[in-house]
């Protein structure tokens, strides 16, 4: 684990002063890669955050060009990269605004190609993809390989993060053994409610590589934006989970 600069220091002074954290917790952030699957409106935010707590490195993963109806939520694009991919937006954003974080791009969505490479080059996996399937792969990669996974969703004013840890907690098979009946890829979004479950996601996951403050691992933190409620639901494993089941 590196030791702090002086730059370090000086961009980061104020967290160094939260109790627990302190420059050891700013040095593991600091040492730590850190894998965000889907940069849209809920990753998008939650890679912002993580870059400027002082993440080591991100590796940020997403297929496909910006459109239009992407700028209402996802905040690491810009309105003159439409029609162009959008992890090159987010690189250059994260570069303007922290240059200090190694940003690796892959214009490509988490799949059964590629999903056990990229868990195996993170430290802590946020996976913020729309899609069960792909959540699904992170899950089983994650708990596999040992790595946290930090599962943030949302839909309409509704959202979730659930820290999950391989031998000490429940995993996203438990809770959803199969993907839910009519869940469709567009779904209603405001770009607040978004970001309000990414910086729930990016707390939970440098709780977990810092080592500081009460994790929330093996809960569903679930927030309501209409009545600005949050509560914590305790996730029992399944015994049967094909997923981590076999870890028992």
């Amino acid at each position: 684990m590196s030791e702090l600069s002086e730059l370090d220091r000086a961009i980061y002074e104020w967290q160094l002063d939260v109790p627990g954290f302190g420059e050891s917790g700013q040095r593991k952030v600091r040492s730590a890669t850190a894998l965000v699957s889907r940069i849209g409106g809920l990753g998008g935010p939650l890679a912002f955050q993580l870059a400027a707590a002082g993440i080591g490195k991100l590796i940020l993963a997403h297929g496909g060009n910006l459109r239009q109806d992407d700028l209402n939520r996802q905040i690491l694009m810009r309105w003159d990269g439409l029609d162009k991919p959008r992890v090159e937006s987010a690189a250059k954003t994260l570069a303007n605004f922290n240059p200090n974080v190694e940003v690796e791009i892959v214009n490509a969505n988490v799949s059964e190609g590629n999903a056990a490479d990229l868990v195996a080059r993170a430290d802590v996996v946020f996976d913020c993809a729309p899609l069960f399937e792909e959540r699904f792969l992170m899950n089983r990669e994650c708990i596999g390989q040992g790595k946290p996974l930090i599962d943030c969703a949302m839909y309409n004013l509704e959202g979730h993060v659930f820290p999950i840890v391989a031998g000490r907690t429940p995993c996203l098979a438990c809770l959803f053994p199969e993907t839910p009946p009519h869940w469709k890829r567009r779904f209603p979004v405001i770009g607040a409610v978004s970001a309000l479950v990414a910086n729930v996601g990016v707390m939970e996951g440098l709780k977990l590589l810092a080592g500081f403050g009460e994790s929330n691992i093996g809960k569903m933190i679930h927030l309501d934006s209409s009545s600005m409620e949050m509560r914590k639901i305790k996730v029992q494993r399944r015994p049967d989970c094909s997923v981590c089941g076999p870890l028992k």
